[in-house]
């Protein structure tokens, strides 16, 4: 999956980078790679930076992809199916959740087809995520010829359990590929005719689909969820270099599971607020980030880079809100904008920094995203694209409300009594 140094035998080999019980060394690890980050002359736009991220992840950036991003339910889900549809050889599917809903079935029915013609179709799904999901519903899978596994069963070695697969990955065959926020359920408000679904009830969130050389890395991130839970190995064929350079838009694939690439993922995304030297606007639905977390932005603000967090003013988990909300005070002293969105839950995961570099995937900047879940992001160094995820953060902003110092301060005892002690409960949400 990651590049040979110096391109000695001209193909990747589909192994996952960062290996398992990999120790960063020092100077990467999250708490000191801001220093190295801050120092290169250009930022983000430097060519130093690509040389910092392939330091810290062990992977290469891809070129030579084309990226789609799409910020509705109704168009991700729709772009999903279609490309279902043109299926040839395999589709590997993996989901936190996935929901027997009409949003659930729609895109099994074209799944069925898929099989149906004799493609290969594997789907991976947490079993946490979707214990709602009725049994009758993969048994009907199976029936069609979809092969189909639960990443870690429930009541079944216990001491897994807390680990979870979070990732949300399509990957048709291994040339086009989509990750992001959104799990496979009504709420998107992918079914624009069901009645039931209000305006104010579809989330807000963000997937985006590339096409090229990623697209295969992908396939090799799905197979170590697949092979966790049981199912074949798959046979990866390695990637020639000469698909994966090219221009713009150059990818870095984020992986990360339990004791493997989570550090590397933080000290990724520690770099690149350190490297911004304008604006860093970032999404989050589950925000409780630690106070290191906090340490970096809280600089980029003193250094005067224009840093806002747009976060839920309404969320599917209160407890985790109010988590959130025991930084506020801290953030804000020191220069950190904060806007709560409004108009429906939020559950994007997303940061655009100096209209260039944009990262769209399924973390979130909590305990448990970095410390217990399987998560997949896509770091992309486009100016296009960056334009895309800035434009969507500003009409996020119109249905939002910004949260001021004064005012915060003054908000009522319980609320920020509610809001330290979550905020303490924070690693166990």
């Amino acid at each position: 999956m990651k590049r040979h140094r110096h391109h000695r035998h001209r193909f990747f080999k589909p192994i996952l980078r960062p290996a398992a019980g990999r120790k960063l060394p020092r100077e990467l690890t999250p708490r000191k790679v801001t220093r190295l980050a801050e120092a290169l002359p250009e930022g983000v736009r430097d060519s130093g930076f690509e040389t910092l991220l392939r330091r810290i992840d062990g992977s290469p950036l891809f070129g030579g992809n084309d990226v789609e991003v799409y910020f509705r339910g109704e168009d991700a889900f729709t772009a999903m199916r279609e490309a279902v549809d043109a299926a040839e050889k395999e589709i590997l599917l993996e989901s936190y959740i996935y929901k027997d809903d009409e949003t659930g079935v729609a895109l099994f029915k074209a799944l069925a087809r898929a099989a149906a013609r004799g493609v290969v179709v594997k789907v991976l799904v947490d079993a946490l995520g979707s214990a709602s999901t009725h049994a009758t519903f993969w048994e009907e899978m199976t029936r069609h010829g979809i092969e189909h596994r639960m990443f870690h069963p429930l009541f079944e070695q216990l001491w897994y359990q807390p680990f979870r697969d979070h990732r949300k990955i399509l990957v048709i065959d291994r040339r086009l590929a989509f990750t992001g926020g959104m799990n496979i359920g009504e709420e998107y408000g992918s079914v624009v005719r069901n009645k039931k679904v209000k305006p104010g009830d579809t989330w807000r969130d963000t997937h985006v689909k590339v096409i090229g050389p990623t697209a295969w890395e992908m396939a090799v991130v799905f197979s170590e969820g697949w092979e966790r839970a049981g199912g074949s190995t798959l046979e990866l064929e390695p990637l020639s270099a000469d698909e994966a350079e090219g221009p713009t838009p150059r990818v870095l694939v984020l992986d990360s599971r339990f004791r493997r690439g989570q550090a590397e993922s933080a000290a990724a995304l520690a770099a690149l607020v350190a490297a911004a030297r304008q604006s860093v606007w970032i999404t989050n639905a589950y925000f409780a980030p630690g106070w290191a977390a906090v340490r970096t932005l809280t600089r980029a603000a003193r250094r005067g880079v224009d840093v806002r967090l747009m976060l839920p003013g309404r969320s599917d988990v209160p407890l985790a809100r109010h988590a959130g909300h025991g930084y506020y005070s801290r953030l804000l002293s020191r220069g950190v904008r904060i806007f709560e969105y409004q108009a429906s839950i939020l559950h994007a995961k997303t940061l655009v920094a100096d209209g260039y570099v944009s990262v769209i995937g399924s973390t979130n900047l909590d305990f448990r995203s970095f410390l217990f879940n399987a998560e997949c992001d896509l770091m992309i160094l486009c100016d296009d694209v960056a334009r895309r995820m800035t434009g969507a953060f500003e009409e996020d902003m119109k249905n939002a409300v910004e949260i001021h110092r004064p005012e915060w301060r003054r908000r009522p005892f319980l609320h920020r009594l509610g809001d330290r002690m979550a905020r303490w409960l924070s690693p166990l949400l």
